[in-house]
């Protein structure tokens, strides 16, 4: 791949954003690449994990400028199919049905803030830097809105998406973007400990708990009263809850756990 750089170890895949040169920005080749790294991902069997990181100083810059100069040229129609590839790969990332810990080195900008809102766990450097900087090149944060608002709430959006302003680490954790920020050298640790953590979980529950979420989170609770019965009665009678059940009792760790700390 031209701008990803992928690595395995046991049931963790890090997906590494390699545009360092140009800051780890998007544009139509890093986009497809993404969107087909996470389809494979979803599906393989032999990963419970995925940590999305990036090369060089900054996390990501958001949108390639020159592509965004470039699009200048191109008509509504070719501009809109272009910025539905993109909305299509936020989605992907939000609805990624597997555990998606995000690392945050550095600068995460306009679209970079997007790839932070739709992580389940994010650790930050405290060096890292945030913004939502569209409207300071005339642009507004579209396609990323439905995940930023919904991390960081009206209010806050109301005046980031205003002003453009940057904040740093410290206020993204404190409007609920970045679940942990932590000095530079202990980036990497504290990506593992919460990887470790994750994989404690039963990984179809975990799966099961990202889809409840994402169906609780824009329903009233009266609405769904029955659908949330009947997922767990549905669970309860799964191998993997009858093994973390047998594992409780018998005092020792289910078996996804023995398999993945091995």
């Amino acid at each position: 791949m031209d701008t990803l750089r992928l690595t395995q170890q046991g049931p963790v895949v890090t997906v590494c954003l390699a545009r360092p040169q140009v800051h780890n920005a998007f544009h139509p080749t890093m986009v497809a690449e993404l969107a087909t790294v996470l389809d494979e991902l979803s599906q393989g069997t032999n990963v419970r994990v995925v940590v999305l990181a990036a090369e060089g100083t900054s996390f990501s810059a958001g949108a390639d400028l020159a592509w965004m100069q470039q699009s200048a040229h191109d008509s509504e129609r070719e501009n809109e199919a272009d910025a539905l590839r993109l909305a299509q790969l936020f989605h992907a990332l939000d609805t990624f049905p597997k555990p998606l810990v995000v690392r945050v080195q550095g600068p995460a900008l306009g679209g970079g803030v997007g790839l932070v809102a739709c992580g389940d766990i994010v650790v930050a450097s405290e060096h890292a830097l945030f913004g939502l900087t569209e409207v300071r090149l005339g642009i507004i944060p579209a396609v990323i809105s439905p995940y930023v608002v919904r991390k960081m709430g009206i209010s806050n959006a109301r005046r980031y998406f205003l002003t453009g302003e940057r904040f740093d680490a410290a206020v993204a954790q404190q409007l609920g973007l970045v679940h942990l920020v932590v000095p530079a050298e202990q980036l990497d640790e504290a990506v593992e400990t919460h990887v470790h953590s994750v994989l404690q979980g039963g990984p179809g529950a975990q799966r099961e708990a990202k889809a409840l979420i994402r169906l609780v989170a824009q329903t009233d609770p009266e609405a769904v009263l029955k659908e949330t019965a009947q997922r767990i009665a549905r669970l309860r009678v799964t191998e993997e809850a009858q093994e973390g059940l047998r594992a409780f009792f018998d005092k020792r760790k289910p078996g996804w756990v023995e398999s993945t700390d091995a």
